[in-house]
C-alpha cells in the first residue's frame, strides 16, 4: 500500500476574521486623519477668516439702519450668520466628496440650478432696482442665480474633460458648451441682471482657457460673449447712463443722480485714511451710502479700518488665489484643472470687479464682494465652491508620499 503525505498539500492557516476587520478600521481611520496638502489649508483658512470678517462688517454696516427701520441691531447679522452656519459645514462636507461624485452631479446640478433660477419668473419672484433676480419663500429672500455660478463651473469642467481629445475642432468646443452656456446666461439676462451675467461669462471663458483650446478657437467664444454683453449694455438707456456716469469729469454736477452712490463710496474710503476711524464708527453707513452692507461694503471697511484693513482684505484674497491656482498647476486631472480654474476666476474676478466699482475705476455692475457682502445665497454658493476646491486639493499628487513609497522591485514576495 502507498502512503501519501498530505501535510505538503495542506493549505496554510488563514488569519482570523476579526484581525482583518481591525486592519480595515485602522486603514480607514488613517485616511480620515491623513495630512492634507498646503493648498487645502490655504483655501480653508482664508475662507473661514473672510467669512468671519464679513459677519463683523455686516453687523457694523447694518446695526444703525436696522434700528431705524424698526428692527433690532442684530437682525441682519443673525440672518447672515444662519447662512454661514449652514454653509461652512457644507463646505467641509463637499471637501470629502470624491471626483466621481462631482462628475456625476455635473448635469443634474446645472439643470436643478437653472430650474431654481426660473422661479424668479413665477409669483415667487420679486423685483429690486429694476432687476428681477430674487425670490421670496416663507419670508426669506434668495438669489437663485448665485448657484448657477458653481454649477456652471463644474458642468463646464466635466464637458470639456469628456471632449479633451477633440478640442482642436471648434465645433466640439462650441457644442454643447456655448449653446448651454448662452441658455443659462439668458435666464439671468431675462431678469435684467447684467452683473451676474458678466460673472457667468467669465466662468465660461475661464473654463475654455484652462481646457487648453487653441487661441484661434478661444477667440470665437470670446468675441461672441463680449458682443453679447455690449449689446445688452447698449440696448438699455438706463443701464447705459449708469455705466457711463463713472467717466464724467464733473461727477458733483450729478450728485443727486447716478453719481450719488459712487461719490459716497469714495468719500468713505478717503475718510478712513491709513488706520480708519475705528470699527463701528462709520458715518457713511447712516443712510448716506446706499447698499453699504452689500455692493459697497468695501467702502465701509476702508472707512472704519483704513488703508490697513483694505490691504488685509486684499492679502487674504491673494492667499486664496495662490492656494487655488496651485491646484490648477499641480493637478494631473483635466476636469480638476478646468473646474478649479473657472471657480477661482469667478471668486477672484468678482472680488476685483466689486473693489474696482468702489474705487470708481469701473461702472456700477451690482456684484457683491465674495464672503463679505450681505447676502445669504451669495455666501453659501461661495462656501460650496470652496468645498469643491478643497475636494480637488485632496487629489493633488503628494511628492513626498510618492517618493517614500517602495518601488515594485524592492518588494519581497513569498
Amino acid at each position: 500500500m502507498r502512503v501519501v503525505d498530505t501535510t505538503r498539500t495542506r493549505p496554510l492557516p488563514q488569519e482570523p476574521e476579526p484581525a482583518k476587520r481591525g486592519l480595515a478600521a485602522r486603514v480607514s481611520l488613517g485616511r480620515v486623519f491623513a495630512p492634507v496638502p498646503s493648498e487645502f489649508l490655504l483655501i480653508a483658512s482664508t475662507a473661514l477668516i473672510l467669512t468671519g470678517f464679513g459677519l463683523v462688517m455686516v453687523l457694523s454696516a447694518t446695526s444703525a439702519t436696522s434700528e431705524d427701520a424698526g428692527g433690532g441691531p442684530y437682525d441682519a447679522v443673525i440672518k447672515q450668520g444662519v447662512f454661514a452656519v449652514i454653509g461652512i459645514p457644507l463646505m467641509f462636507l463637499a471637501s470629502r466628496m470624491p471626483l466621481r461624485f462631482w462628475k456625476r452631479m455635473a448635469w443634474p446640478a446645472l439643470i436643478g440650478a437653472t430650474v431654481f433660477q426660473l422661479l424668479v419668473f413665477t409669483p415667487l419672484g420679486i423685483t429690486n432696482d429694476g432687476n428681477q433676480n430674487w425670490i421670496r419663500i416663507a419670508g426669506l429672500q434668495a438669489q437663485p442665480s448665485e448657484f448657477l455660478k458653481v454649477t456652471l463651473a463644474i458642468w463646464l469642467g466635466y464637458i470639456l474633460y469628456r471632449k479633451r481629445t477633440l478640442l482642436a475642432d471648434w465645433r466640439h468646443v462650441f457644442i454643447p458648451a456655448v449653446p448651454v452656456g448662452i441658455a443659462v446666461i439668458g435666464t439671468v439676462m431675462a431678469g435684467h441682471d447684467l452683473g451676474t451675467a458678466i460673472i457667468l461669462v467669465l466662468i465660461m471663458l475661464a473654463g475654455l482657457f484652462f481646457s487648453g483650446v487653441k487661441l484661434r478657437v478661444f477667440l470665437l467664444p470670446l468675441l461672441l460673449f463680449a458682443g453679447g454683453v455690449a449689446y445688452f449694455a447698449i440696448s438699455s438707456p438706463d443701464r447705459m447712463r449708469r455705466y457711463m456716469s463713472f467717466l464724467s469729469n464733473d461727477c458733483l454736477a450729478d450728485y443727486y443722480g447716478d453719481c450719488y452712490q459712487p461719490l459716497h463710496g469714495i468719500w468713505g474710503l478717503a475718510g478712513g485714511g491709513v488706520f480708519g476711524v475705528g470699527l463701528g464708527n462709520s458715518k457713511e453707513k447712516y443712510s448716506w451710502l446706499p447698499a453699504a452692507a452689500n455692493d459697497y461694503i468695501f467702502a465701509i471697511v476702508g472707512e472704519e479700518l483704513g488703508l490697513i484693513g483694505c490691504i488685509v482684505v486684499l492679502m487674504l484674497f491673494a492667499i486664496f488665489a495662490v492656494g487655488a491656482f496651485h491646484i490648477v498647476r499641480k493637478t494631473d486631472d483635466p476636469f480638476v484643472r478646468i473646474a478649479a480654474g473657472a471657480i477661482t476666476v469667478w471668486i477672484i474676478g468678482q472680488a476685483l470687479l466689486n473693489i474696482g466699482v468702489v474705487l470708481r475705476l469701473l461702472p456700477v455692475f451690482g456684484v457683491p464682494l465674495p464672503f463679505l457682502s450681505q447676502g445669504g445665497t451669495s455666501l453659501m454658493s461661495v462656501l460650496i465652491a470652496c468645498g469643491v476646491l478643497l475636494s480637488f486639493a485632496r487629489t493633488i499628487p503628494h511628492k513626498a508620499r510618492s517618493a517614500a513609497s517602495p518601488s515594485p522591485r524592492g518588494r519581497i514576495t513569498r
